[in-house]
């Protein structure tokens, strides 16, 4: 709740350092950390979502777009 209380811009700078976070746990190595840090980072995507009206389907829905149009050029 008080992420969204601070705004879009509030939200984007934590999908920013969340993003960071898991660059450095990729290039250490550490799976839990890689995990934890994902985790992070879907969390405040979806909390930019919803920000936005938009939800994990509407998400979802564009990646099953895309899978067809690439099935369709490769078939």
């Amino acid at each position: 709740a008080s992420l969204l209380a601070g705004g879009t811009d509030e939200i984007l700078k934590k999908i920013g350092e969340e993003a960071i976070e898991v660059v450095i746990a990729f290039k250490a190595g550490d799976r839990q950390q890689v995990i934890n840090e994902m985790a992070d980072l879907w969390f405040h995507c979806m909390v930019l979502l919803s920000a936005e009206g938009l939800s994990h389907d509407d998400v979802m829905a564009e990646l099953e777009q895309r899978m067809r149009t690439k099935e369709k050029h490769n078939g």
